[in-house]
């Protein structure tokens, strides 16, 4: 058997896994490191699915509204194939405390259908991933309706919050985990099973930006010139993730070979700022907001704050607040985004600098996803032994 077979029949003995509301795939990449092999993959933005399908070329991914997606649809476009987990974070827009928390707001109701989807196909687990704000009381018929499709025939877990920067992130991003265990199938699990170790070594800004450039030219605005050579991270378990821990078959292969052999990497686009905003940034401290832009100085000792994805183009495409790079007056780039939410190096977004801070704003850090999703792999694994 040669290398390629080897890896191909490793991939299709991998526990599979569906990613609902997959994005760029942050959910998808922590499900891969994990050992999970994601076959299919959903989400009604047809600029974020291309971007998921460069970085996952061999995942089935579905351009589909989420709500009208069935367990039949899906057992037929996956062939009748065994699904063993179902992963996704619905749109948050409607409970986050940033936006307008609106009840009336359509997007909520694709919490349910996740766990619509999840009664239909009954998988071993599932993990669904959300803001804060959807414990808010508010919201509490929702979960009440969603949780009843499921609790019959899943243990579920109490809600459990995990902030980003605690599993070695650089971002103090905090979100809320439901997970859900196939009854009689996988055993009991702890809400503190799934928080990270305690000796974890958190990432800081200064750390996550290593190796990059730091002298960006407001003039590079096209993808090709977003290329740029970067410095090789330290092998820490950070470093690690940026540049190595590819899984079987993920990767847009012309970004690892750019990197692997030429050490270069996209993403470094610029932006251009007048001698008054520059003079206003040069002046703020570290952790403190710029009154006119609302953007903060990112402090290099400290920690990210959530990145911020902007809106739609049904909410007004509104940009996304860009922070401030701790040394040099400007705004930072998709890449330094990029590094600061826990993505690899090789893993690409789109082309523009709008879709790229949409795509890493919306995306659950894939250093976290890893972390939850690897005890449930583990779990899965010695069930089934």
């Amino acid at each position: 058997m040669n290398a390629d077979s080897a890896v191909s029949k490793q991939k299709q003995s991998a526990p599979r896994v569906i990613d609902l509301f997959c994005g760029a795939g942050g959910f998808s990449l922590g499900a891969a490191r994990a050992g999970f092999n994601v076959v299919y993959a959903a989400d009604l933005n047809p600029i974020a699915l291309e971007t998921h399908g460069k970085n996952f070329p061999s995942s089935i991914d579905g351009l589909v509204d989420v709500s009208k997606l069935t367990g039949e649809i899906l057992k037929s476009v996956l062939g009748g194939m065994r699904v063993d987990g179902i992963v996704g974070g619905p749109p948050c827009q409607g409970f986050s405390s940033m936006g307008k928390r609106d009840q009336k707001d359509p997007r909520n109701r694709l919490f349910y259908h996740f766990f619509r989807i999840v009664s239909e196909v009954r998988p071993s687990f599932f993990v669904v991933e959300n803001v804060p704000g959807i414990l808010s009381v508010e919201n509490d018929k929702l979960r009440n309706e969603a949780f009843a499709l499921v609790k019959k025939r899943y243990s579920l877990l109490s809600p459990i919050c995990i902030a980003a920067d605690q599993c070695g992130a650089p971002t103090t991003r905090e979100r809320i985990f439901f997970i859900g265990l196939l009854k009689d199938e996988l055993p009991a699990k702890r809400c503190s099973d799934f928080q990270p170790p305690k000796n974890v070594k958190r990432t800081t800004v200064s750390e996550a930006l290593k190796g990059l450039p730091r002298k960006i030219d407001p003039n590079w605005q096209s993808e090709k010139e977003g290329w740029r050579k970067i410095e090789m991270p330290e092998a820490t378990f950070f470093g690690r993730r940026l540049q190595e821990c590819v899984p079987n078959g993920v990767g847009d292969p012309a970004a690892l070979q750019r990197l692997r052999e030429n050490k270069e990497v996209s993403g470094f686009l610029g932006t251009h700022h007048t001698r008054t905003v520059r003079s206003r940034f040069a002046s703020l401290d570290y952790g403190r907001v710029d009154k006119v832009s609302k953007a903060i100085r990112l402090d290099p000792k400290g920690f990210c704050p959530t990145l911020r994805a902007g809106t739609g183009k049904d909410r007004g495409s509104y940009q996304a607040v860009r922070p401030i790079h701790p040394t040099e007056d400007r705004v930072i780039t998709p890449r330094e985004a990029a590094r600061l939410q826990g993505f690899p190096d090789w893993f690409v977004f789109s082309a523009t600098k709008w879709h790229s801070f949409q795509q890493i704003g919306n995306s659950v850090s894939p250093i976290v996803s890893e972390r939850v999703l690897k005890v449930l792999f583990e779990s899965l694994k010695k069930s089934r032994k």
